[in-house]
């Protein structure tokens, strides 16, 4: 029988916001069972906070500094290796359905002569997926934004004759005078969206995943099924839309105190409008009742997704990968959206349901070692079976960790965040080539580099919630250093160099290699280039037998 892998992501999902982590009012059955069978990584962080980049980390197993794609639109340039460029050697069949939030580099596409409509220009221009379907989630009207026409094309066989029914139909309610109510405010986030459950977004793309597992056929294959929610527009359709009433919400993490003194990037953000919408509770309340619904909405789905799968018979060879581009702060710190780093925004949850034998003394466990976004795409390549490439992917293959190898991947974990297409970055006067954070973790220790400012420093152990930012105390200047010489050290990795491998350079002999080539710099005469050689013979003469 074939392997194959399920690659499940869903757009903008808390890391506490299931109850197999810990939420105690949302219960999520179907993605709990999938814990259950597998290994959920609990410390689990993205490589930038944000759609694009940390999509593009995902999809690459590059750092956002090593890939470039630093920011939502940004095009990842041509020749980056993406998963799909990894597996389709192995003979792997790699699709999508749903989001990816892949900006093609077309100049560079023109530049090398690639055709977007070939078979290689399309592969580039989809991150390296075969796009089964695409669809971003974002399809307002305007010219910026693509549009799904077999999504428009299903809710018009289903009677709505709409010319953009993902806005005005599944993102948008109706009041008793039959007036359209988008679902882009967030004062209309509490209220049914006017599609029915099943035409709307996750159970239509569940569909399509569905029925690509049913074409597939026998060859292995590997599908990312890439969810739209439960990022904004916040609306889901009824029953979902009252699920989750004021008495299911959690209060907010925040203190006063956060808003005394801040950092000068963090008291910005604060002052975004989002961030002032989900300060206000009553915003907070609606938000939360669609936020909560669609990850319900979205926990049905996956059960019915993981029913079919085990009716196909596949599910003892399937490798299922479940995760989120990043979180939500929904109203934490005085923030809305994500994009800086404490854990509502970049931590993620993380579970991986290996089926080969090997994986059964860690089923159900819950590991808490440090984990990456980059370590997807090597992990799934380990699956089938594909060398290591240390020079290109900088994840590491969770393998070891999945079948109790070893307790442990890396010493710390790594996300950056890019500003510089921000409001934020203008009203702190920070020039576009500045306007970098990079966050570094340890476990216990989390240090915020932010260029031309001062860092920020938190300790999780004795402050779980990230309340007080301890960069501007003396008395802990000592664990800034550590950190920053830690953070030192890895910006200084080489990340660029993926035409070959470290191992290829160390096998190679420089000596020897430059005088079989007839290159003679520095020989005084040709006795001395003869002495090279010969030594060259001697080490490479094979043992002799003895007698």
């Amino acid at each position: 029988m074939s392997k194959n892998v399920l690659f499940i992501m869903c757009d903008q999902l808390r890391w506490d916001y299931l109850s197999c982590t810990g939420h105690p009012h949302l219960h999520t059955p179907h993605i709990d069972a999938l814990a259950k069978r597998g290994v959920l990584f609990d410390r689990a962080y993205v490589q930038s906070p944000i759609c694009g980049p940390s999509r593009m980390s995902f999809y690459t197993g590059r750092y956002a500094s090593s890939h470039g794609s630093t920011w939502n639109n940004i095009p990842l340039k041509v020749g980056e290796m993406t998963l799909g460029d990894h597996l389709r050697p192995l003979g792997v069949r790699t699709a999508l359905c749903g989001k990816t939030h892949m900006t093609a580099d077309v100049e560079g596409m023109r530049r090398l002569g690639l055709a977007p409509d070939s078979e290689i220009g399309i592969l580039v221009s989809e991150c390296g997926f075969e796009p089964y379907e695409r669809d971003d989630g974002l399809h307002p009207d305007g010219p910026r934004y693509a549009r799904n026409d077999a999504y428009d094309d299903h809710m018009k066989e289903r009677g709505w004759p709409d010319d953009n029914p993902w806005q005005s139909v599944a993102n948008s309610a109706e009041d008793d005078d039959g007036n359209i109510l988008s679902g882009w405010f967030l004062d209309n986030a509490d209220k049914p969206a006017r599609a029915a459950d099943e035409e709307s977004e996750t159970p239509y793309i569940t569909g399509r995943a569905m029925d690509f597992i049913r074409d597939a056929g026998d060859k292995p294959w590997c599908l990312h099924l890439s969810y739209i929610k439960p990022h904004w527009p916040y609306i889901v359709p009824a029953p979902y839309h009252d699920m989750y009433g004021p008495e299911t919400h959690l209060s907010p993490v925040r203190t006063a105190a956060e808003k005394a003194d801040p950092h000068p990037v963090y008291g910005a953000f604060m002052e975004e409008r989002v961030s002032r919408a989900f300060s206000d509770d009553t915003a907070r309340t609606r938000v939360l009742t669609a936020y909560m619904g669609l990850i319900k909405q979205l926990d049905d789905q996956i059960g019915r997704l993981m029913a079919f799968v085990d009716e196909q018979g596949i599910s003892d060879e399937t490798m299922i990968v479940f995760t989120s581009d990043h979180g939500d702060y929904l109203g934490d710190h005085w923030m809305g959206e994500k994009e800086l780093f404490h854990d509502a925004s970049s931590r993620i949850p993380l579970i991986v349901v290996d089926p080969r034998p090997e994986a059964d003394a860690t089923r159900g466990q819950t590991s808490s070692a440090l984990v990456e976004a980059i370590d997807v795409t090597p992990t799934i390549l380990d699956f089938f079976g594909g060398a290591e490439v240390p020079h290109i992917i900088e994840g590491r293959s969770l393998r070891p960790l999945l079948h109790a190898e070893q307790s442990k991947v890396r010493d710390f974990a790594v996300s950056e965040y890019d500003y510089s297409m921000r409001d934020v970055r203008k009203r702190l006067g920070v020039e576009v080539k500045d306007a970098k954070l990079t966050m570094l973790f340890d476990g216990q220790w989390k240090y915020i580099f932010a260029e031309g400012f001062r860092p920020m420093l938190f300790d999780l152990k004795a402050d779980p919630d990230e309340l007080r930012d301890l960069g501007a105390d003396p008395a802990h200047s000592g664990e800034v250093a550590r950190l920053e010489r830690l953070f030192f050290d890895w910006a200084r990795r080489t990340s660029q160099r993926t035409t070959i491998s470290d191992a290829t350079i160390a096998a190679r002999d420089p000596v020897l290699g430059e005088a079989k080539a007839g290159i003679l710099i520095g020989y005084r005469n040709e006795s001395e280039l003869r002495e090279v050689l010969d030594q060259a013979k001697e080490t490479t003469r094979p043992p002799q037998k003895p007698l």
